[in-house]
């Protein structure tokens, strides 16, 4: 039965697909003898955009042809690299619960956990090819600057809260300075003193009207692209159920520790864990010891057990516009 299900539904859907490629190329003229059709099971259409979007509390208009073009590279970029868009939905469903009182009690806008989202694409183990780590995508160097430790045994940019907490120092460092999120986001890529030297030799305040280089030019309009594509992800052919989205990880208790670890493994079978499903909650352990010569204390999350095996029908959507009914 449940096969049959599943390939009813797979049929809908291809039938489904199959009617709008006509509907689309057919110009939307009801009884057109002579309407082209797609010879392939499905159509590639260029999505409608919006004429503004607001980010930050500052509504941002795109009727200007530069806007209206960079907002319609971004969104189709998000539109059909299926994957990488498919897993920042799914992966934010368990992060944005810890990360939005985050942003919330230090004071930034809610809308920059959509910039974890294009430096990360959710992915708490991301690295990058230059050494930025972590869901914000520190370098070692800024990491240590906004109070991260980093070294070999432990390494914060891979701890949501502390690392979360470090952005939005970062951030709001950068709007004393720049008055305006837009060119603290920019700011984020760019770095601050690049986008000061712009903002003077440009006589502009607001990056997205200055020329900026190709990656941060379009790091902006990605940023609007995933608020976007995430208000509304079935407008752009992203169907999720609930039972799609990672539920956020269950936790049982935490624990200080203040010593030596000589086998972080000894810790985890402590509490019926292996050692992978402990780093798994805590990605800032990055070796199987940790000397701790300063005698540092560092909260230590224990996953229930039982939890991590968890029923996908009981996921829980953070935000009901991502799932379809």
């Amino acid at each position: 039965m449940k096969r049959y299900l599943q390939t009813a539904i797979t049929a809908t859907i291809t039938a489904t697909i199959l009617t709008s490629c006509h509907f689309l190329l057919s110009n939307e003229t009801a009884g057109e003898k002579n309407a082209p059709t797609s010879q392939i099971p499905y159509c590639v259409v260029s999505p409608e955009l919006p004429s503004s979007i607001e980010f930050a509390g500052e509504e941002i208009t795109l009727n200007r042809h530069d806007r209206r073009e960079r907002i319609d590279r971004e969104i189709l970029a998000f539109t059909y690299s299926h994957t990488n868009t498919l897993l920042q939905i799914k992966r934010a469903n368990r992060l944005f619960p810890i990360v939005e009182p985050i942003l919330k009690e230090c004071g930034v806008p809610d809308d920059f956990k959509y910039l974890m989202i294009i430096e990360s694409n959710g992915d708490i183990h991301a690295q990058s090819p230059v050494g930025a780590a972590g869901l914000w995508q520190f370098m070692e160097k800024t990491g240590k600057e906004f109070g991260l430790e980093v070294n070999s045994h432990v390494d914060e940019r891979y701890h949501i809260e502390k690392a979360t907490r470090a952005a939005c120092e970062y951030l709001k460092k950068s709007y004393e300075k720049f008055g305006n999120w837009l060119s603290v986001a920019a700011s984020y890529n760019a770095g601050m003193a690049n986008i000061s030297r712009r903002a003077e030799r440009q006589k502009e305040e607001n990056a997205i009207n200055m020329s900026l280089p190709a990656e941060t030019s379009r790091y902006i309009f990605r940023l609007l692209a995933a608020k976007t594509i995430f208000d509304n992800p079935s407008s752009y052919g992203f169907l999720l159920r609930k039972q799609d989205l990672y539920p956020t990880l269950p936790v049982k208790e935490t624990i200080k520790v203040d010593t030596t670890v000589t086998h972080w493994a000894d810790i985890a079978k402590e509490h019926s864990l292996t050692f992978i499903q402990l780093r798994e909650a805590n990605p800032w352990i990055r070796s199987s010891n940790m000397p701790n010569e300063r005698k540092r204390s560092y909260t230590v999350i224990i996953p229930d057990a039982q939890g991590l095996h968890y029923n996908p029908q009981e996921t829980k959507a953070h935000s009901e516009k991502w799932v379809i009914k």
